[in-house]
C-alpha cells in the first residue's frame, strides 16, 4: 500500500451520508480515484506523480511526432491497463445501486472497470481506451486489434518502461520513441486516435446530454474519487448545488466542489463505499 493511503485504513463516519442518500434517487459522478486500487495511477491524487502533463488534443492532431510518442508509450502501457480488474470500489458502486435508486454513473474514467464489475447505466464522459477511432473516416476498431498491428509493424522494437502512468501511458526514453513506427487506419490510412477525450478536447454533445439526463433525473448527487478539477465533471456539482440538490463527496484530498458539498467524507473509496453500502442496508 502507498504510504499516503495508510492513514485511511478505517472508514470515516458514513452515517450522515447514508441519511442523505436514503430514500433519494442518486446520480453518481466517478473519477480516477475509483481505479487507483486496481493499479491504475491518477493525475492528481495522493499517489500521483507530480508535474505530469498529459498530451493535449491540439498537440496530438497537429504533430506526427507527438502521435508517435503517444502510440509508443501506449503500446507499452496498454497491456497493464487491459489486465486491470475491478476493485472493492467498483463492486461497492454496483452494490450501492441495489441499496438506493441510482439514475446513472457518469464516469470520468476510460478503463471500462465499471462495466467489468457489472455496473449498469454507465455514461463514459471521457470515452474508453478499449476503442480506437480514425480522425479521417470515423471508423472504430478495438484497441486490442491495434495492439496486434503495432506489434507486427515493430517486431524488433524493445521499448521498456519501469512505471505505468495514468490512462495506459508509460514513460519511455526518447531513443525508444524515435524508433517506434505507428500505423494508420486499415480502412482509409488516416490518423488513429484513442476514443477518449484529450485535454483541450470537447466532450461529444450526445455524451454530455446523456450525462445530464442522469443528473437531472436524480434527487441527489454523489461524487466519488474525483478532484473535480476538470470542468466536464465539476459542472454537475455546480448545477446540483444551484438548484438545491444535496451533494455528497467521497475523496482523498480536497476537491473543487468542496464548497458546494452538503457532506464531504475524506477516505479511501475501497473502505468507505463498502461501509456506506452496509449503512444503507440497515
Amino acid at each position: 500500500m502507498h504510504p499516503a493511503l495508510a492513514a485511511f485504513d478505517l472508514a470515516p463516519d458514513v452515517a450522515p451520508l447514508a441519511r442523505l442518500l436514503r430514500g433519494r434517487r442518486v446520480a453518481i459522478v466517478a473519477g480516477a480515484g475509483c481505479s487507483t486500487e486496481s493499479g491504475i495511477p491518477d493525475y492528481r491524487g495522493p499517489t500521483a506523480k507530480p508535474n505530469r502533463n498529459p498530451i493535449t488534443y491540439r498537440q496530438f492532431t497537429r504533430s506526427a511526432e507527438t502521435r508517435r510518442r503517444y502510440w509508443a508509450r501506449s503500446f507499452v502501457g496498454w497491456p497493464s491497463m487491459r489486465a486491470a480488474r475491478p476493485n472493492r470500489t467498483h463492486h461497492a458502486l454496483v452494490d450501492l445501486a441495489a441499496a438506493v435508486d441510482v439514475s446513472g454513473v457518469v464516469t470520468q474514467n476510460v478503463d471500462r472497470l465499471h462495466h467489468a464489475a457489472g455496473q449498469r447505466g454507465v455514461v463514459e464522459l471521457h470515452g474508453a481506451l478499449a476503442e480506437v477511432v480514425c480522425l479521417c473516416c470515423g471508423d472504430r476498431t478495438p484497441r486490442d486489434e491495434l495492439q496486434r498491428r503495432l506489434a507486427l509493424r515493430n517486431p524488433t522494437w524493445a521499448g521498456r518502461a519501469d512505471t505505468i502512468a495514468p490512462d495506459g501511458d508509460a514513460d519511455l526514453r526518447d531513443s525508444d520513441v524515435a524508433s517506434f513506427e505507428p500505423v494508420g487506419c486499415v480502412r482509409c490510412g488516416g490518423v488513429l486516435k484513442p476514443r477518449v477525450v484529450f485535454f483541450g478536447e470537447n466532450v461529444p454533445a450526445t455524451t454530455t446530454a446523456e450525462a445530464w439526463r442522469a443528473v437531472d433525473d436524480a434527487d441527489a448527487l454523489l461524487v466519488v474519487g474525483s478532484s473535480l478539477t476538470v470542468w466536464s465533471g465539476y459542472r454537475f456539482v455546480r448545477k446540483a448545488a444551484q438548484r438545491g440538490q444535496p451533494v455528497g463527496i467521497v475523496n482523498l484530498g480536497p476537491t473543487r466542489g468542496d464548497g458546494e458539498a452538503t457532506i464531504k467524507l475524506e477516505g479511501r473509496l475501497g473502505v468507505t463505499l463498502p461501509a456506506l453500502v452496509e449503512a444503507l442496508r440497515r
